[in-house]
């Protein structure tokens, strides 16, 4: 069961971090500059509630699975994708967050083209461990 739940919080992940890298990021371009600082906060704020349960769950099941790994499920790919998540969220804290909280001051056109580049990292990496997962269940 741990790893159904794993699978779907990453399958989540997956999903919202490709609708971020196409869709939520680039339109971030296309905000006034005058009602940016508003957007922005908007978008922190709202995908912080989405993202809550499911990251919090995917990051539980991940160490769960070091610990109580069902039998066949080879612990190299519980490692490596837990090492992807870990690379994730160590971007995510120094990259990404720092990049939201300058655009949170207002609209700047390198500071969002940096933040659409940097998140490709994440967004290959949560497209790897979608595959890990779906490699675990079978």
């Amino acid at each position: 069961m741990i790893l159904v739940i794993h699978a779907a919080a990453t399958w989540f992940m997956v999903g919202l971090i490709w609708t971020i890298q196409v869709v939520h990021y680039p339109l971030f371009q296309r905000v006034d500059a005058n009602s940016f600082r508003s957007y922005e906060a908007g978008h922190t704020r709202r995908m912080g509630m989405l993202l809550l349960f499911p990251a919090s769950l995917e990051v539980v099941t991940a160490g769960a699975l070091v610990w109580v790994a069902p039998s066949g499920v080879p612990m190299v790919l519980v490692l490596a994708g837990g090492a992807l998540l870990a690379a994730i969220w160590i971007t995510t804290a120094l990259v990404q967050f720092p990049l939201h909280r300058r655009l949170g001051a207002g609209h700047d056109a390198p500071t969002i083209r940096r933040l659409i580049s940097t998140n490709w990292y994440r967004t290959v990496a949560w497209t790897a461990r979608g595959g890990f997962a779906a490699l675990l269940i079978a």
